[in-house]
């Protein structure tokens, strides 16, 4: 062992810059495809992902169904406490507000991400995390009784807060936990709970259920649910081995953790990787925020990351999903069948998502992406013609419908999931907590420049408005071809060496 350690440091920075970086042993090759997904590693993978992504699809998509009765409730508020008919655009402002600055809440609980992640670790924060979960459910749910839609507000901020932090550190956490050939597939889980949570949301939002004038405070308190699911199954789990050697230095520790993920005690190599890992990050002075900017092999996966993150928001999915019952609407469905048409639309999200998690290990993550973005251009541009005629061509409002649910199979095919998981890929673990709350605070910024700017620029323009999102689509699937780098089957080590190979500039 000795003997070992006294050649290690020189070893490693000769590991760390050889070109044969990128040509992963046999030993390890074969080793990888033994590691396969077993019950232990499913429950963590289930403890992580449904208590912390259902918070950030439930949320987004529960105001959206019960949106009148709350409207009406917090005109008759206003009236009632100022003694003065309250006009229609202060409700709209107040409701706007409460809808919006759950992104606000989500781009502050974004940054914290690295803070959170180094100090309390990754399995740690997601289990504080559901602190403010409770506090939400206090706030929203005594916000009628109480007779405070200012309530509602601070509870909607604070769950904002919650997913965004949750968005940063579960994906962290499960792309720690997984063997390399699962990282993509076990990424994946992430966005495919939130389109699940998302439907969940719109379901129980149905008038024949929970959106009633008396009902909907309880609708809203239902994120306490995988909040509490959470905080019975996440304890039993290890925290991630790779947090627990790489920050903490516990060796030991991180070899339990892992034998019980991995089912086996026979883990050595796996256990050899994470130790040369960290040798060499005890080699070099922690990452800071400043170095991520300066240090070009830092810096590039950066800007990749941040430019995923746009893509993914500025795509154009959240305009579609708004403007769908209205397309439904328009090839003459009743109101009815135009919400069951949404919820179809919202159930084709969760298929395709459970379909790209097989994908995603076999095509790979910038094929997926490809795919993905350069179709949805082709269908951006050919719905916004359609939709120009729909109100006059029964056959273009049909066509419509179909490009709606063509869009929707397309973002799910790889824009949807891959940039959650995306991020941990790029950088190793020195660098992972910091690029990461840049990343998510990137991702909740353009999620609230869509969600505030789709609307005026709808009224403005009409079904013209696809136009400026087929434009973007376009660049950022050029931008995917010429930059973004492919990470299946690759460790830390062999992406980050591609990064010092490769010009990316």
């Amino acid at each position: 062992m000795g003997v070992e350690k006294e050649k290690s440091n020189d070893d490693i920075q000769e590991q760390a810059t050889t070109p044969t970086a990128l040509a992963p042993t046999p030993k390890t090759a074969a080793a990888d495809k033994d590691w396969g997904l077993n019950g232990r590693l499913a429950f963590a993978i289930a403890a992580a992902a449904l208590g912390s992504s259902f918070q950030h699809g439930y949320n987004t998509g529960v105001v959206n169904a019960p949106q009148q009765l709350i409207e009406d409730w917090i005109k008759d508020l206003k009236t009632n406490r100022t003694g003065v008919p309250t006009e229609k655009t202060e409700v709209t402002l107040i409701w706007s507000l409460a809808v919006s600055i759950f992104c606000v809440g989500g781009m502050i609980g974004g940054s914290l991400v690295g803070w959170v992640a180094d100090r309390f670790g990754r399995k740690g924060g997601l289990l504080l995390n559901n602190i403010l979960v409770l506090l939400t459910v206090i706030f929203e749910g005594s916000a009628k009784a109480a007779k405070s839609y200012e309530m509602i507000i601070v509870g909607r901020f604070l769950i904002g807060i919650n997913s965004g932090l949750n968005a940063g550190l579960a994906p962290m956490y499960l792309a720690e936990i997984s063997p390399v050939h699962l990282r993509g597939a076990v990424g994946t889980v992430y966005q495919l709970v939130i389109t699940i949570s998302i439907l969940v949301s719109q379901i129980l939002g149905l008038e024949q259920i929970l959106g009633t004038a008396e009902q909907w405070p309880l609708l809203l308190c239902l994120t306490i649910v995988p909040a509490i699911f959470q905080m019975c199954t996440l304890p039993f789990c290890p925290e991630s081995p790779k947090y627990l050697l790489l920050n903490r230095g516990k060796d030991m520790d991180a070899q339990r953790g892992l034998s019980w993920l991995r089912g086996t005690i026979e883990v050595h190599d796996e256990m050899e990787e994470m130790r040369a890992e960290y040798e060499s990050v005890k080699l070099v002075p922690k990452v800071t925020l400043r170095e991520l900017f300066v240090n070009p092999t830092l810096r590039i996966p950066l800007f990749i990351s941040i430019m995923i993150m746009f893509a993914q928001q500025l795509s154009g999915i959240n305009a579609v999903m708004f403007f769908s019952t209205k397309i439904f609407r328009m090839a003459q469905l009743d109101k009815n069948a135009a919400q069951n048409a949404t919820m179809g639309v919202g159930a084709m999200n969760v298929l395709m998502t459970i379909i790209s998690l097989v994908l995603v290990e076999k095509a790979g993550r910038k094929t997926l992406l490809l795919v993905g973005f350069s179709g949805m251009f082709v269908d951006t541009v050919l719905l916004a013609i359609c939709l120009v005629f729909a109100e006059t061509s029964q056959a273009a409002a049909y066509f419509s419908i179909v490009l709606v649910i063509m869009f929707v199979v397309l973002f799910a095919t790889g824009p949807g999931s891959i940039p959650w998981f995306l991020v941990s890929e790029l950088f190793s673990q020195s660098a992972r907590p910091s690029a990461t709350s840049i990343a998510i605070a990137v991702n909740w910024t353009a999620n609230f420049i869509v969600s505030i700017g789709f609307l005026p620029l709808q009224e403005v323009l009409g079904a013209y408005v696809f136009i400026i999102f087929a434009v973007l689509q376009l660049f950022f699937t050029i931008f995917i071809y010429k930059k973004v780098p492919e990470t299946k089957n690759k460790t830390i080590e062999e992406i980050s060496s591609m990064f010092r190979q490769r010009s990316y500039e």
